[in-house]
């Protein structure tokens, strides 16, 4: 609990950004920095373009949307401090920058997560969003879940054919 006695809000890191099939629907993968929930999140194609090549340091020609909000933000001397998963409505999640003073802007999570990758400012999700949506998956299980993820990437069509007799 904080000072508030609300319960105080979860940092998170990004995973990474994968395909969820058969739907070919992108997800970012947060996971909870002290515990072993993962958040997955819904996003555009776009986006998940974005979080990957800032997750993989890839630096673009011209500068993407996320990078001039990055420069922006420099330029107006005014750096982006967190960001928050704030809700889940509907299917639907909801975030906020928050910026010194007190300040935010209500974002599209995959957009905020986007500029906090570009900026280093901290992600946190709010508890209850952790508690609706989070999947919870022990350390102990966390190699399981890597290497059946590995096999995933692996397999092709005719590992499953049997050999003529």
């Amino acid at each position: 609990m904080d000072d508030n006695g609300d319960t105080p809000l979860a940092e998170v890191s990004v995973v990474g950004v994968r395909v969820e099939l058969p739907s070919q629907q992108p997800i970012v993968l947060l996971k909870e920095v002290d515990g072993d929930r993962y958040l997955p999140i819904w996003i555009g194609a776009v986006e998940a373009t974005a979080i990957a090549f800032a997750q993989q340091g890839v630096v673009t020609a011209r500068p993407m949307t996320h990078d001039l909000m990055r420069d922006l933000l420099a330029s107006l001397d005014r750096p982006l401090e967190s960001v928050t998963i704030t809700d889940l409505r509907d299917g639907v999640f909801y975030a906020e920058l928050g910026f010194s003073g007190g300040v935010s802007v209500s974002a599209r999570p995959s957009d905020a997560i986007a500029l906090a990758m570009r900026t280093g400012a901290v992600i946190r999700s709010a508890p209850a969003v952790l508690e609706e949506a989070g999947i919870a998956i022990p350390d102990e299980q966390e190699d399981e879940v890597e290497k059946f993820r590995e096999f995933l990437d692996n397999i092709t069509p005719e590992d499953f054919e049997h050999p003529s007799a």
